[in-house]
């Protein structure tokens, strides 16, 4: 028996009548950019998270990068981010012209630490966009506090958090905005590419919206060189069905997690963490050891499959060759990048594959 790291074809499967309905409800009205589906998709998503608006726009990225942009940074500005987060984070900050500033995570929560943003702040610093890594919340009262004081922008970066929870609040309504990736792989997945922005700013949506269409709210009058990044109609009614599932799928993937917190406790790997008052989604279900290469084809040989998220912090990337930033900056990311390891994980997995995974996994322990 194989054990894939995801699946998404059953995710369509359990959902084929009510997708292939709104798909035909789509094709039938015969309107597909900025309708009655995104429109709808944005009010809903909107109350789920908390926010008093949502805005879709094409894709996680695309999310972050307008919302900088409509805060007006960009050249001679810097953007505080994880050194240790997906590169699309600090890729919004370059995008708009500001320039990316690693910090340091906390090793045990992955995430951005309060405790060394100060020492990253300067007079440049314009925002800050503290990750939501693997679907844990960032620690977010003291980001929000420290920003507060010096009237810097909080962006969440929630593409891994949808249904997540801080101190009894959804993320994606904790700091000023918050950016979304619906990525067929994401909780909460369209069929291709996707994102939104939430926020409780009316001002700032309204930018966003304007932004997001070539600059225009009535056609052919630009106000300002906008882009093109919209939720289409197709991705949004598909999204509109999901959301609808999103919590239920999420408490599978809790119950899957507990299966691998119980099974693989005490073992020689460094096991997630939930903080008090955090409320992981568990988009993923990461863990340390020192020998990932070995348990990695241990996995493989015995059909289970496995990814890393992410083999190389963004400061090390080629992509930012020209901060010449050396090697051993900043450690902690280096060591996360040599050492996570993201076992199997979705609404589908079965616990009996995750009991196997947890099987596998001390019997590679056992072994010296």
């Amino acid at each position: 028996m194989k054990v894939p790291f995801l699946e998404l074809a059953p995710t369509y499967a359990e959902l084929k009548a009510e997708i292939d309905a709104a798909i035909q409800r789509v094709l039938s009205k015969g309107w597909y950019i900025l309708g009655e589906e995104v429109a709808a998709f944005e009010r809903e998503f909107a109350d789920y998270v908390g926010a008093g608006h949502c805005v879709g726009v094409g894709n996680g990225l695309e999310a972050l990068r307008l919302v900088l942009r409509a805060w007006d940074i960009g050249p001679g500005a810097e953007v505080i981010v994880p050194s240790n987060t997906y590169i699309a984070t600090a890729l919004a900050a370059s995008e708009v012209g500001a320039v990316p500033v690693f910090v340091e995570p906390d090793p045990a929560t992955h995430n951005l630490d309060p405790e060394r943003l100060e020492a990253a702040i300067t007079p440049r610093t314009r925002a800050i966009i503290p990750v939501h890594l693997y679907g844990l919340p960032a620690d977010m009262a003291p980001i929000n506090a420290i920003a507060a004081k010096r009237s810097i922008k909080v962006l969440e970066d929630a593409a891994q958090a949808h249904g997540a929870t801080y101190k009894g609040r959804k993320a994606g309504a904790l700091a000023d905005a918050a950016a979304w990736s619906f990525y067929p792989s994401k909780n909460l997945g369209a069929i291709g590419d996707a994102g939104a922005v939430t926020t409780d700013d009316a001002t700032l949506a309204d930018k966003i919206r304007v932004l997001r269409n070539y600059g225009s709210r009535v056609r052919y009058h630009n106000e300002v060189a906008g882009v093109n990044s919209r939720l289409d109609e197709l991705q949004a009614a598909i999204l509109r069905v999901k959301l609808r599932k999103l919590d239920e799928w999420n408490e599978r993937r809790r119950r899957l997690a507990a299966v691998y917190q119980d099974g693989l406790h005490a073992r020689d790997l460094v096991l997630p963490v939930e903080p008090p008052g955090t409320r992981s989604c568990w988009h993923l279900y990461v863990v340390r050891g020192r020998r990932r290469e070995r348990v990695v084809k241990a996995l493989a040989d015995a059909g289970i499959g496995t990814l890393i998220h992410y083999p190389t912090p963004p400061y090390r990337s080629p992509a930012y060759a020209s901060l010449r930033i050396p090697a051993g900056t900043f450690p902690i990311a280096d060591r996360l990048a040599d050492e996570v390891l993201s076992l199997p994980m979705g609404p589908h997995l079965a616990e009996e594959d995750a009991l196997r995974v947890t099987s596998e996994l001390r019997s590679v322990s056992s072994s010296r």
